[in-house]
């Protein structure tokens, strides 16, 4: 159905990563592995936190939910971009794109506060540690599980304002998934103020915590500095590292493509900071925290007899 120059609830065309040459083959082949090692690794870490009685502990569990929402991030990108690819096509409903694009936004938003919970979590366990049972109980834990999975709000309410705004006759988007930036260059009218909607929202879920893991680390490495223990300066430097590692990979990226307006966006670009974001972190997070980490090290080895 189409309403003069606007294309009302029609089949978006996704361009993706991929052509059909041999140089494209042998990048999705490498993208399908890396989909494949980002299941493994995550899914062997929840299991393993899972089983395992000694990493029963804050730190864990708030692991083992980063893990959780890294498979599901992944999940949502690479399966249609792969299905396109063998196809040949490169549709996607209007109710796919709107679903694809509300649930990596409340992934991404997820992903971005529960790395500052955790980073919260060190700071005590290295600053208070007396206070630790009572500051991070399993109450306030799960608490902060819940408030990291709220951002399906702020999610669910961008996803719900940019589909209905009046998309023009091209239906190309110029990257592998639906991605509210992304589309916006498809609408029909002027997107300045929704932008600056995005921003504020992009400054609050990315760059708030963000600053809070900076300033946070910034008092830990002044405790650390402080222990006379050269063991325990090497164990919480090791851990901090770990986290600070992964959360300046995943806030870099996102930062760049929520907090600018796309008329200072290049496509090319954009779609190599999203295959950061939304692939490269979900692979690297496992390995990041698991082989840098004598703990987890020794839970594999246990588990394997």
């Amino acid at each position: 159905m189409e309403i003069g120059n606007h294309s009302w609830r029609t089949d978006f065309i996704l361009l993706g990563l991929f052509q059909y040459g041999q140089m494209d083959t042998l990048l999705f082949t490498v993208i399908a592995i890396l989909f494949a090692v980002a299941l493994i690794g995550n899914t062997t870490l929840v299991h393993l936190i899972r089983l395992d009685q000694r990493l029963h502990t804050p730190m864990y569990f708030l692991l083992s939910q980063l893990s959780i929402i890294d498979m599901m991030y992944i999940s949502t990108t690479v399966p249609k971009m792969a299905a396109n690819f063998l196809s040949g096509t490169k549709t996607i409903s209007f109710l796919g794109c709107e679903i694809q694009a509300f649930v990596f936004s409340s992934l991404g938003g997820s992903e971005a506060l529960l790395l500052g919970f955790m980073s919260y979590d060190r700071y005590i366990a290295i600053c208070w540690p007396l206070h630790y049972p009572v500051l991070m109980s399993r109450k306030i834990c799960c608490s902060m599980v819940a408030c990291a999975w709220s951002s399906s709000v702020n999610a669910l309410v961008h996803t719900l304002y940019a589909f209905q705004l009046p998309f023009c006759e091209s239906r190309i988007v110029n990257h592998f998934f639906c991605e509210i930036p992304s589309l916006l260059p498809l609408v029909c009218e002027d997107t300045s103020q929704y932008e600056h909607t995005i921003l504020m929202s992009g400054l609050v879920i990315l760059l708030l915590p963000f600053l809070a893991i900076l300033a946070s680390y910034a008092r830990v490495l002044v405790v650390v500095f402080q222990m006379r223990s050269g063991k325990g300066q090497s164990r919480a430097v090791s851990t901090c590292s770990s986290h600070l590692t992964v959360a300046s990979l995943f806030y870099a990226t996102t930062l760049s493509t929520y907090t600018q307006p796309h008329s200072l966006h290049s496509p090319a670009r954009d779609k190599v900071v999203a295959v950061l974001y939304s692939i490269v972190t979900p692979v690297l997070n496992p390995f990041i925290y698991s082989l840098r980490n004598k703990e987890v090290t020794g839970a594999l080895r246990r588990q394997m007899g």
